[in-house]
């Protein structure tokens, strides 16, 4: 059993999947890539998984729990866990045993419960009369520290007893949820560097999604250090992705961001730069085997994101749009940003080239038909299309990457000529 500072007498933790994980004829995939995703993200850690049946444990050897727990809360498809006491079968045992727990875990004076399910059928009480047998025998070693109330409770003491051993255990803490990511495809996920499209990129993988990035920079028009912050971000993403690694593709879109400035009304212009995005990231997609394309756009935060603006700039591609965030509120945007560690890299000063130059009045209104005219006035915008995503350059980030673009040039091109050992190409 463990012992010391942010240790306890747990030996184990027993995980448990989401409820849409156990059902259907794809719960074998799901849970061999929820597995995968554990031992890879628990490898740094002195445990063990451990599997039975239907159940997943790790063994704690001599480990941290909140580190522990840490690496439990970047695997999506996690229902719940709990940090379990192992012990006899024999009531006598998991008395004294449950009595050790509430004496570790339990500080001040609380209300509390037993439940117990027993998996044995060969016992010979059944679940509530074992519940019985046993809160007398736990009461008597513990009434200075709790006392029964069974409707309310502020601590419940789960007792399961299977065929070899007890598990004994206080609480459990919510999981993800949702599904392992990758096994619902690929995503590419358009992001901007604010609090928006990362949120919306977890989401995403919470529900099984692998996600790539594209971001379209527009240096030297705007910093650096807007490409940087990307970076950042995507770090931070990668904590949830497979092998806890992803892709960046950054999209180099000075050119056509300039014939767009040049040659296009001012109220259309965010119109057509992100019709523009959006046929560029079709054709990365393509390249990528990305099934859809995934938005941070929440209806009529800005000029573009109204239902006539999504309609007008969606209609250049087939591809499906996902949009996560569509209904949620800002403030709920923002929480969740915090929750993934995302928001104070957001907030960052750096503008990138969906807030540079960015002209007042634009449509909230916009059309097809006037989009289509004003696209008129860009000669060959096809021809730059194709060329910007064959110089897309493609970041391979991992929560400990060390790349620094701010630090080799004024522009992605000149930083990525500059590192290119450090990053992997198309």
């Amino acid at each position: 059993m463990v012992f010391g500072d942010n240790m306890s007498t747990y030996d184990k933790v027993l995980i448990r999947f989401g409820d849409l994980m156990l059902k259907g004829k794809n719960q074998k995939i799901f849970r061999e890539r929820a597995i995968a995703l554990l031992k890879q993200n628990t490898k740094h850690l002195d445990v063990t998984l451990e599997k039975r049946h239907d159940r997943l444990f790790l063994v704690i050897q001599n480990e941290d729990m909140k580190k522990i727990e840490q690496a439990l809360m970047h695997v999506t498809g996690i229902g719940s866990f709990s940090f379990v006491m192992t012990s006899g079968k024999d009531y006598d045992t998991i008395i004294e045993n449950a009595i050790a727990l509430i004496v570790n875990e339990v500080k001040t004076k609380k209300t509390f419960k037993v439940e117990t399910k027993r998996t044995d059928k060969s016992l010979p009480h059944t679940s509530q009369e074992i519940t019985q047998i046993l809160s007398k025998g736990i009461l008597k070693g513990v009434h200075e520290l709790v006392t029964v109330d069974v409707k309310n409770p502020e601590v419940t003491l789960h007792v399961e007893i299977n065929e070899t051993e007890a598990l004994i255990y206080l609480d459990s803490k919510k999981g993800l949820g949702g599904f392992p990511v990758g096994v619902a495809g690929k995503g590419l996920l358009l992001i901007s560097g604010g609090i928006d499209s990362p949120v919306a990129g977890f989401l995403a993988m919470k529900q099984g999604v692998e996600v790539e990035g594209i971001h379209f920079e527009s240096t030297p028009m705007t910093s650096i250090e807007s490409a940087q912050k990307v970076i950042e971000l995507a770090k931070k993403m990668s904590l949830y992705s497979y092998r806890q690694e992803s892709r960046l593709h950054m999209v180099p879109f000075f050119k056509l961001h300039q014939e767009i400035i040049a040659r296009i009304s001012p109220s259309y212009v965010i119109t057509v730069m992100r019709r523009m995005f959006f046929r560029v990231s079709e054709k990365v997609a393509q390249k990528r085997h990305a099934l859809v394309i995934v938005t941070g756009e929440s209806i009529g935060q800005v000029a573009s994101e109204t239902l006539d603006s999504m309609h007008t700039i969606e209609a250049v591609t087939s591809i499906p749009i996902i949009r996560p965030l569509v209904t949620t509120d800002k403030q709920e945007i923002i929480k969740l940003s915090k929750q993934i560690d995302t928001y104070d890299i957001s907030i960052q000063p750096f503008e990138d080239c969906c807030t540079i130059y960015t002209p007042t009045g634009s449509s909230t209104k916009p059309n097809i038909k006037k989009a289509l005219i004003n696209e008129k006035f860009m000669v060959d915008y096809d021809k730059i299309i194709d060329e910007i995503v064959a110089e897309t350059k493609t970041f391979v980030i991992t929560p400990n990457s060390d790349i620094r673009l701010d630090q080799h040039g004024f522009t992605v091109t000149e930083a990525w000529e500059a590192m290119h050992d450090h990053i992997e190409g198309q």
